[in-house]
C-alpha cells in the first residue's frame, strides 16, 4: 500500500460534504506532522492548493505565561496545558463557517509558543487536516473536537525510532542531550501512555514504516 492510497482514503471522505475536517492521532514523535504533511500535499496534487489546508492543534498550547501560573511548565505537552475548548470551538467553525476565512493559531518551536492568527483556512477548502496528540481521549473537552471531525486517524510505528526522534527533535530546539533524553522519559512519554491508551478509539491506522506509510485497518 503507498501513500496515494493513503491520500485517496482522505478524498473519499469529502465526497459530497462541503467540508469536512480529517484528524491524525498518535504519541509524541510518531509522524503525525509528517503525515499531514504529507496528505496535505497529495491533495493539493490531485486538486489544487486552495482544495486542502492544515491546522495543527500545537497552536492551542498555552502560553508559558500560562502554564507558569498553574505551575504546569513542567508538563507542558500534557492534555491539561491545552486550550482544548479553544480547539473544539475551531473545528466545529471549520465545518460550520465553511464559506469564510477562518484564523487559528500555530506553533513556533523555536520559541516554545503559540501564534494568534498564523494559519488561515480558506473558503474554498474542502478538507482540512488536523493533527495532534489527543484527538481520541476519552475526555469531554476532547471528546467536542472529535465529535465534529469525519474521522480520526492513528499513526503507530517503531516505538525505539520514535522516540529517537523526539530527543533529536528538543536538541534541535535547544535542549542539551541530557536534558533531552531526560524529557522525553519523564514527559513525552507519560503523554505517549495516554494517547497509546486511547488508540482503539481511531477510524483507522496508519503504519509509519520503512518502507512509507499503510492502512493497518
Amino acid at each position: 500500500m503507498s501513500l496515494a492510497e493513503v491520500v485517496g482514503g482522505a478524498l473519499d471522505l469529502v465526497d459530497h460534504h462541503r467540508r469536512v475536517v480529517l484528524g491524525i492521532a498518535g504519541m509524541p514523535g510518531a509522524g503525525k506532522s509528517t503525515l499531514a504533511d504529507a496528505v496535505e500535499a497529495g491533495v493539493a496534487a490531485a486538486r489544487g492548493d486552495d482544495w486542502v489546508a492544515h491546522v495543527p492543534m500545537d497552536g492551542y498550547h498555552l502560553a508559558d505565561v500560562q502554564l507558569e501560573r498553574l505551575d504546569a511548565l513542567s508538563r507542558k505537552g500534557a492534555p491539561d496545558t491545552f486550550d482544548a475548548d479553544g480547539y473544539a470551538h475551531l473545528v466545529r467553525r471549520l465545518v460550520a463557517e465553511a464559506d469564510t476565512w477562518v484564523y487559528a493559531p500555530g506553533f513556533e518551536r523555536t520559541l516554545e509558543q503559540p501564534i494568534a492568527a498564523a494559519v488561515v483556512v480558506p473558503p474554498s477548502a474542502r478538507l482540512v487536516v488536523t493533527e495532534g496528540n489527543y484527538l481520541l481521549l476519552d475526555e469531554p473537552r476532547w471528546q467536542a473536537a472529535r465529535s465534529a471531525m469525519a474521522e480520526v486517524w492513528y499513526v503507530t510505528g517503531d516505538d525505539e525510532l520514535r522516540r529517537s526522534r523526539l530527543v533529536d527533535r528538543h536538541v534541535t530546539f535547544g535542549k542539551s542531550p541530557v536534558a533531552a533524553a531526560t524529557w522525553v522519559e519523564q514527559t513525552d512519554e507519560v503523554n505517549a501512555a495516554r494517547v497509546a491508551a486511547a488508540a482503539d478509539g481511531a477510524d483507522r491506522v496508519v503504519v509509519n514504516g520503512p518502507d512509507g506509510w499503510s492502512f493497518a485497518r
